[in-house]
């Protein structure tokens, strides 16, 4: 037997290694230390707001709402259809942490509030709270989109919007399953499209029969995917007998007793976990007619471009998140003898998605402001807003999973793991491009306005035109963009909607960020100098600067 010297030190139980090299938590940080976001926030009519947007980013960035979208996601929806005495009440339990989230976005006016607020930039202020909010959990941002969406789409029927719009405007949150106009607030819903026809709603095969009460119908049918199915009150598409209509279907009757209302399943989803996702089926369903009969589908295309808006708003926020999350980890990682954030190529690939991001969140408040315009009257900003947010829908939302892929390997392995949140944020981003029609469905929406609506184009070139002269780049690109419109077709759709966004975005970029940002947007996007791959840079790009800009800290 070999003896232990008398010098040797004992051994420490389990305590094999210190860990160094690793970053610290992000959280508590600031959302909202975002200088794109807080220019276009002021450019678009809003400036009134940033304090509350300041604060709100706070809040946002702190431990605890960090750890209320962990949990939320961690502890999803369960559906209960049965009590436990056999009676059918088809409700969905939530975690505490996903009412702390939707009780703040509630009470931080992101769901249909601005629809009550007479001050000009509402709108934008709204969305500007979203792209702050959002960086705690997208999921509970579809019950605030839907029902900011709802408060247009429902004006098509004064008599229920008297009732029904003060409590969808309100910044009081009620979970609970009550009459609705007892209630302090009121969320919604939507029930459009059905399993054998999905975006091409005209399919429908829901029935909608009139009863002997006046506007009120009984509904049967199968809707194939109602998100957030415990709100209050849902707009539903059914064939009326003269043809596709608009319904308001309350989960809680007048009378307080349960309209037929059976979920038959939650759907198990790639991403947006936190969020419960329906298929309810319809049997002798009471709703009340929205708009006239037959004239369903022009009766929620107001409520299509706001939750278009959202998707818009939704994807910039995931580009500013994980950039955030990515320019956190690499000023605090060394490898090869440097930091990650010293390192050229890194820097190169930060500011690569630093151009993006600025380039999704000034798009996203531009069309935020011709929203807020639009609903105020200004023509012109109704055709601009028809045109850009259907192009802004297919392009920025197209560009999210590519990106957080990108942000997300900033991490290397730590990014891989569940613990690190970018999983999260990588399976959330191809939801976006789906949720309101997908790609297809919003190119040939581009080509079906130009056709048309021939002000929507004349309104597009007209924002284009703001920026002539200031860039050789964007000039050309302009006036090929003209030549594609004159031959455009619907196999080339998509490469016509890419080229709109792309020219828009550098529009705006020349307009309203420094040399640096613009610069390198119109070389790589434009000009071609770039590669297929985010961190393909040309040589010429003013990195420094652009990072400097996008994350302040990490120079």
């Amino acid at each position: 037997m070999v003896s232990t010297p008398s010098t040797a030190q004992p051994r420490q139980p389990y305590a094999t290694h210190d860990v160094t090299n690793q970053p610290p938590d992000l959280a508590p940080y600031d959302a909202a230390e975002d200088t794109a976001l807080l220019e276009g926030l002021r450019r678009e009519g809003a400036d009134w707001a940033e304090e509350d947007i300041r604060r709100l980013g706070l809040r946002a960035g702190s431990t605890e709402a960090q750890e209320w979208a962990e949990l939320a996601n961690v502890h999803e929806p369960v559906l209960r259809t049965h009590d436990r005495y056999g009676n059918r009440i088809d409700e969905v339990d939530f975690h505490p942490s996903w009412h702390h989230l939707m009780r703040a976005a509630v009470a931080e006016g992101l769901a249909g509030a601005p629809w009550a607020d007479e001050r000009p930039g509402a709108h934008v202020a709204r969305t500007a709270g979203g792209l702050v909010w959002g960086h705690t959990d997208a999921g509970h941002g579809c019950p605030t989109s839907m029902t900011y969406a709802a408060v247009p789409a429902l004006r098509a029927q004064p008599d229920l919007a008297k009732v029904y719009e003060p409590l969808l405007t309100s910044r009081e949150y009620d979970p609970e399953l009550r009459v609705p106009t007892e209630k302090p607030g009121l969320l919604a819903g939507m029930g459009m499209t059905e399993k054998q026809g999905g975006s091409d709603v005209r399919t429908n095969t829901t029935t909608a029969w009139p009863t002997a009460e006046p506007g009120m119908y009984q509904l049967r049918g199968h809707k194939w995917f109602t998100s957030a199915p415990m709100c209050d009150v849902f707009l539903v598409l059914a064939q009326a007998p003269e043809g596709l209509s608009c319904f308001l279907v309350p989960r809680i009757l007048p009378d307080g007793s349960r309209n037929s209302f059976r979920i038959q399943r939650l759907k198990d989803k790639l991403g947006n976990r936190s969020n419960a996702s329906s298929e309810p089926e319809f049997d002798g369903t009471l709703a009340w007619l929205v708009g006239p009969e037959g004239r369903g589908v022009k009766t929620i295309i107001e409520m299509v471009n706001c939750t278009r808006l959202d998707c818009v708003m939704m994807s910039a926020t995931l580009m500013r998140k994980t950039l955030v999350e990515a320019g956190h980890h690499v000023r605090h990682r060394s490898a090869f003898g440097a930091r990650l954030i010293d390192q050229p190529l890194m820097r190169n690939v930060l500011a690569d998605l630093a151009l993006e991001s600025e380039a999704a969140t000034t798009l996203t408040l531009r069309l935020a402001g011709a929203a807020d315009r639009a609903v105020r009257g200004d023509a012109g900003e109704s055709a601009f807003r028809r045109i850009a947010t259907a192009v802004g829908k297919y392009w920025v939302t197209k560009r999210g999973p590519a990106f957080t892929a990108e942000a997300l390997e900033c991490l290397g392995g730590n990014g891989y793991v569940e613990e690190s949140g970018m999983p999260r944020h990588y399976r959330e981003a191809p939801l976006l491009s789906i949720w309101e029609g997908s790609g297809n469905v919003n190119a040939l929406d581009v080509l079906r306005a130009l056709r048309r609506e021939p002000a929507t184009a004349q309104a597009l070139f007209d924002e284009l035109a703001l920026a002539k002269g200031a860039d050789a780049r964007l000039d050309a690109a302009v006036l090929r963009l003209e030549g594609q419109l004159a031959a455009g077709s619907e196999s080339g759709a998509r490469r016509l909607v890419e080229q709109m966004a792309l020219t828009l975005q550098a529009s705006l970029l020349v307009r309203h960020a420094p040399a640096a940002v613009a610069d390198a947007f119109c070389a790589t996007r434009l000009g071609g100098d770039w590669g297929h791959a985010f961190g393909t840079l040309p040589g010429t790009a003013d990195l420094d600067a652009v990072l400097n800009r996008a994350l302040p800290d990490g120079s």
